[in-house]
């Protein structure tokens, strides 16, 4: 698959049949649009294309936007080429680009730039200035401009927007199991290990201390979970405590992980942590001792949640 960070990069000589969209989670419902997106690329011999945009455009029209996504444009990437997704066209979204016309946006954009010969699209699909051109005017420029326009259903639209809502509600819940269920894989985050307080260490529970680089990435709500990774190719599984450390008086927000059977040096990493189960809640302890007894038994959970995993395979 190729990415490109701007329309005018793409460079297929070959016309394409085209889905747009921010495909946040890239879920089950993502993938069968995908799914039919390349199926007809291939029917047709054209190249499979998704458009997205990035700043998301709520980012950049809303500036008080908190807008939090499930994933971060690398994972968005890695899930979609995954899918036999042929182009991933990243168009950035300044407030200039949402002044285009519908005209405009339609003929330099997808016509001239990305060669549609085929739009499968929302039926509620609106583009241009101020959204005011929906799927019938898109019809229409695809007269004028040879290229069809293929409807995607109101059941299936609402299929993918429900699964959605439900993922980041899940995920903002700590309910991982549905997250993952609804995904139709393992939750994630990924960044890199800096030092932290080393207060794992003294509790002998040594913890990679995660930097995300992308503030804009939903994080599970605060509490302890099971989490696998893969450090050095080799799968790991660990315990993830997200939070801000109460009981030694932590104010800043924190992703810990101590990883279970491993001993080494993680320092400057790049760690890719899927997220398996909830263990519980974040909670304040009376002192050191009473938190170390608490990790004792996140650990004979995540030991015991593992061994049901393995076993059933």
């Amino acid at each position: 698959m190729e990415e490109y960070l701007d329309a005018s990069t793409f460079n297929s000589t070959t016309q394409s049949v085209i889905t747009i969209g921010t495909f946040d989670g890239v879920h089950i419902g993502h993938k069968a649009i995908v799914e039919r997106l390349v199926s007809a690329a291939k029917k047709d011999g054209l190249e499979s294309v998704v458009l997205t945009f990035f700043p998301h455009p709520r980012m950049v029209l809303q500036k008080d936007s908190n807008i939090k996504l499930i994933n971060t444009l690398q994972e968005k990437k890695q899930l979609l080429e995954a899918a036999g997704l042929d182009h991933f066209v990243v168009e950035p979204f300044t407030y200039e680009f949402s002044r285009l016309s519908a005209l405009q946006y339609v003929r330099d954009i997808l016509v001239e730039k990305l060669k549609a010969k085929k739009i499968i699209i929302g039926y509620d699909h609106r583009f241009g200035r101020n959204r005011n051109a929906d799927i019938n005017d898109l019809k229409a420029f695809g007269k004028e401009f040879g290229f069809e326009v293929e409807e995607i259903s109101a059941q299936q639209l609402d299929e993918v927007s429900v699964s959605s809502t439900k993922i980041r509600r899940a995920i903002e819940a700590g309910d991982i199991n549905t997250a993952n269920d609804y995904l139709g894989y393992n939750f994630m985050i990924s960044g890199t290990v800096v030092k932290g307080k080393a207060i794992g260490r003294t509790l002998k529970y040594p913890t990679a201390n995660l930097a995300i680089a992308e503030s804009y990435k939903l994080v599970p709500v605060n509490g302890v979970y099971v989490v696998e990774s893969k450090i050095n190719d080799i799968n790991y599984y660990g315990i993830t405590s997200i939070g801000t450390n109460p009981t030694v008086g932590g104010t800043s927000k924190t992703i810990e992980t101590y990883f279970l059977d491993f001993d080494g040096d993680l320092y400057g990493k790049k760690l890719n942590l899927e997220f398996l189960t909830h263990i519980r809640d974040e909670e304040t302890f009376k002192n050191l001792d009473m938190l170390k007894e608490a990790i004792n038994k996140d650990e004979l959970f995540a030991r015991s949640y593992i061994s049901e995993v393995r076993k059933n395979g």
